[in-house]
């Protein structure tokens, strides 16, 4: 059995410091957008979930870190990268939360996460409501093949472009939100359903977002022109 070792004490592959660029690639989709790639080109670090290490070198990359029950990781990998294996059997977490935990454990403070969607429905829909949880902790953007997730917990206005797609998603059912420069204004809207806040549409270089208390999922769809940091 592979040993496990504690987060703060894992060796590391890379820089982990507090200005790095950190990747956590999941075990989803590799991704195949310009945007994510160039993402994961840059990285400082690259922290796999489990068998995304097997993504990650058949794609010509060095995994920095690789967490996770290791169940999808095959002997080969685990005898070429022994000395950066973290293994987390803990069942009551996934394996974007173990990693993301790790960042945190090591004082990483911004996280890119690649590979949190496709192949199965259920963990993308838990791995995007899961930002969430994280956004108290760590500065964390979800970046897919057609776009980009981030969470806010207070009033913002987002940098945007006209015609860019918009959706809105919260977990908290009673939460109401205004808005200003989006096709369809929304005035004091309960969110209290996941499709409730979808399908919009930015009419400017920016929007706002008003709500009093709570976390908004916003979603934009991939443009040109766009800052996506």
């Amino acid at each position: 059995m592979t040993p496990k070792i504690p987060a703060s004490t894992a060796p590391v592959r890379g820089p982990a410091t507090p200005a790095a660029k950190i990747v956590i690639l999941a075990n989803g989709t590799f991704p195949t957008h310009p945007v994510p790639l160039v993402r994961l080109h840059d990285a400082d670090m690259i922290i796999c979930c489990d068998g995304a290490a097997e993504k990650l070198v058949a794609n010509g990359l060095e995994p920095g870190i690789i967490i996770g029950d290791l169940d999808s990781v095959s002997p080969e990998l685990k005898e070429r990268y022994g000395n950066i294996l973290v293994q987390d059997t803990d069942q009551d977490t996934n394996d974007l939360t173990k990693a993301v935990n790790w960042c945190i454990a090591v004082g990483i403070r911004e996280v890119t996460i690649l590979g949190a969607t496709g192949i199965r429905e259920d963990h993308t829909l838990g791995n995007i409501s899961l930002l969430a949880d994280y956004s108290a902790r760590i500065d964390a953007v979800m970046l897919t093949d057609t776009g980009s997730f981030r969470v806010y917990d207070h009033s913002v206005t987002i940098d945007s472009h006209p015609g860019q797609q918009v959706s809105l998603f919260s977990i908290d059912p009673s939460l109401k939100v205004t808005s200003s420069g989006l096709k369809y204004p929304l005035d004091d809207l309960t969110l209290h359903s996941w499709w409730r806040g979808t399908l919009n549409e930015a009419i400017a270089n920016t929007f706002s977002l008003n709500f009093n208390s709570g976390k908004v999922i916003v979603f934009l769809g991939y443009c040109q022109g766009v800052n996506l940091k």
